[in-house]
């Protein structure tokens, strides 16, 4: 953990927060971009070890998105840090490759990424939250450095850098008035709530959501707890499948960002719109099949535990001293069909951490666009006014300005690349 910065004294020539895949590919990038050690980085995560989505690593769910489409590969593939590498270093190359797939399991590629930490841990502290960015001034007035200040065991330390790169990852998202407690969850947390009532005999479980992760929680507590009954709900007639061909998955390619960025605000909606349902409350094909083959044939049975609410909305819920009372809401009729639930999940997404919570006077400096977004460069800089010569790098919530794509996994490695090679200018 760094010491108390001396006036005027650079700790660090960029200063990454977050350490999760974005922050990982930067490090990666920056190392093999240079090979010299140019570029003294450092990173903070707030996390004691690292970990990406621990609670929804369910067996046998699989990656969303090609392992070729890793930390590295699509900027450099000769990289030693691509899941090609990682698969040798295991010693399970063949077995891989005889699977015959592209999607690897959640908690192999979970796997994959603890193993690129590992090789980067000198860079990062862990468990050393950044609480605050201070802009440091020079006689003109002019911010040239910044001082970050961490805290790390109950004490602050702080670091002097002249870039900054945000990445501080989602926050999970629950409906306005809904509260998280022991009994009501989100999605996120899945395996650690489940594995707190693993022991007892639940008899009724509430999901809420249509996307991928909603379906996922659905299927894993229906097999999980095999005596429970499941209720799915959600506003649609089903669970819809994402667009993944060949043409659609166009949109996730690196010149995508660059027509994206360039393009009028009218056309930047349109594409947003053409192919949300690449990413948002779609559910793989796959998945939807096996879902409803599990309610095709406990339809055949007569024994009901995987109930599908289709059309509905949560209405009301009510928590009682030993369950939540959930009514349903049947949105045609305006019916309702009130259920007692051990538990409520709600899979309804995330949404990116606010990069102006950390930035303090900073944030002032930053310009906005006429509906008040942080104005952001091809290359990730957020766009300040001119008193600011430190540079500050966004990983994330730059969709308004890039795409759909620009902050998902799959664009991880090009996006590392083009910051990287921005960061380099800038020092």
């Amino acid at each position: 953990m760094a010491g108390e910065s001396a006036p005027g004294e650079l700790t660090a020539d960029v200063v990454g927060i977050g350490f999760g895949p974005a922050n990982m590919a930067l490090a990666i990038a920056l190392e093999e971009r240079a090979g010299t050690g140019a570029v003294r980085a450092r990173f903070f995560e707030k996390q004691r070890e690292f970990g990406w989505h621990r609670g929804m690593l369910i067996d046998g769910a699989t990656m969303q998105v090609p392992f070729l489409k890793d930390l590295s590969t699509p900027r450099d593939p000769t990289s030693r840090f691509g899941f090609l590498s990682y698969l040798h270093a295991k010693n399970r190359m063949m077995d891989f490759l005889n699977r015959k797939s592209f999607y690897p399991l959640r908690t192999e590629f979970h796997d994959y990424l603890a193993w690129a930490a590992e090789q980067l841990a000198d860079r990062v502290a862990y468990g050393s939250e950044v609480i605050a960015l201070r802009p440091v001034k020079d006689e003109r007035g002019v911010t040239r450095s910044v001082d970050l200040v961490v805290r790390c065991q109950g004490m602050l330390s702080t670091v002097r850098t002249r870039t900054v790169v945000l990445a501080s990852g989602l926050e999970p998202v629950l409906p306005d008035g809904v509260m998280a407690t022991d009994r009501v969850w989100h999605s996120a947390d899945l395996l650690y709530q489940t594995e707190k009532i693993a022991t007892g005999e639940p008899r009724t479980f509430v999901v809420v959501g249509a996307g991928q992760s909603a379906a996922e929680t659905v299927g894993f507590l229906h097999e999980r707890f095999p005596h429970a009954e499941v209720h799915a709900v959600f506003a649609r007639y089903g669970f819809s499948v994402a667009d993944d061909s060949s043409f659609a998955n166009q949109i996730f390619d690196p010149v995508a960002r660059d027509e994206y960025f360039g393009a009028p605000e009218q056309v930047k909606e349109m594409l947003s719109g053409y192919h949300a349902n690449t990413n948002y409350s779609v559910v793989d094909d796959d998945l939807i099949r096996d879902l409803y083959d599990r309610v095709y044939r406990e339809g055949l049975s007569g024994t009901r535990r995987l109930h599908l609410h289709k059309v509905s909305r949560v209405r009301e819920q009510t928590a009682g001293p030993d369950d939540v009372r959930v009514d349903i809401e049947f949105l045609p009729t305006g019916d309702r069909t009130a259920v007692q639930a051990d538990a409520v999940i709600y899979a309804t997404g995330y949404r990116p951490g606010d990069p102006l919570t950390l930035l303090g006077d900073l944030g002032g400096a930053c310009l906005r666009d006429e509906r008040g977004r942080l104005r952001v460069g091809r290359d990730y800089r957020i766009q300040t006014t001119d008193d600011v010569e430190a540079a500050i790098f966004l990983q994330g919530s730059t969709e308004h300005s890039h795409g759909i794509s620009s902050s998902l996994l799959s664009n991880t490695a090009v996006r590392a690349g083009e910051i990287a090679e921005a960061l380099e200018a800038c020092l």
